[in-house]
């Protein structure tokens, strides 16, 4: 099985433009990204997938293989079907740009539903972690999943989920990481269908997976991550880096 992967990069985010190329450590948040990936070691190939030539000249200098896509892109998922078009590859690890803290645990995790999938019956895997904060749990930053009873995604959402209306009933919200493994096909077929009505809604987009059928296999990990959505985020990780250095 070959695996590989992909770094989608986009200079201008909305809630934090230009976020990849802010300093953490001793190289820019999308360096550090693709360092983490390659320290794993689980991958035949690292890309970087963007549109901004500040971006590629920046990981280029970094040792990086760089894919500079040609068309407009929506979402990560489908700046990396583009990616992987014309890729003799089965296996595609989508690792967000601003995600310098991932471990390789996680990753293993996912690769393994795969190998052990003999049926070919999972499209798609990602991580997801238990909430037990009160403030996260209803901030809409934090994107929810919930599972059936295989750990198969039934619904993501930015409100609560489920929402909890007996409070005697044991219940457990789980935050999704937007890492994610895909087979070869499962990103062509997304790409070829249009944005659908609660992917759009909700601005979550592998809520386009679900519409369309796709069987989304959710892994528990206890290892958080530290994406960098704003500003404030970047604060955290800079600490949270230099205490890791230490």
């Amino acid at each position: 099985m070959k695996i590989i992967a992909v770094i989608p990069a986009r200079l201008e985010a909305s809630r934090f433009p230009r976020k990849l190329l802010q300093e953490l450590g001793d190289a820019p948040v999308v360096v550090q990204t693709l360092r983490a990936a390659k320290r794993t070691e689980l991958f035949d190939e690292v890309w970087v997938a963007t549109d901004s030539e500040e971006i590629a000249k920046t990981v280029e200098a970094a040792g990086a293989m760089v894919f500079r896509s040609q068309q407009e892109h929506s979402c990560g998922s489908d700046r990396i079907a583009e990616v992987v078009a014309e890729m003799d590859v089965d296996l595609i690890i989508n690792v967000q740009g601003d995600e310098p803290f991932i471990q390789r645990e996680s990753l293993a995790a996912l690769i393994d539903v795969f190998q052990k999938d003999q049926q070919q019956s999972i499209d798609m895997a990602s991580l997801m972690i238990p909430l037990k904060n009160e403030d996260e749990i209803h901030n809409p930053n934090v994107v929810k999943v919930i599972v059936d009873r295989a750990s198969n995604a039934l619904y993501f959402s930015r409100t609560p989920l489920p929402y909890v209306r007996n409070p005697k009933v044991p219940t457990t919200h789980y935050r999704h990481i937007g890492i994610y493994a895909y087979r070869k096909q499962t990103l062509l077929d997304f790409a070829e269908h249009p944005q659908t009505p609660l992917e759009a809604a909700e601005q979550i987009e592998c809520i386009r997976h679900l519409e369309y059928g796709k069987k989304i296999r959710m892994v528990v990990t206890d290892k958080p991550t530290v994406g960098i959505d704003t500003p404030e985020d970047l604060v955290w990780a800079q600490k949270l880096w230099n205490q890791s250095s230490v």
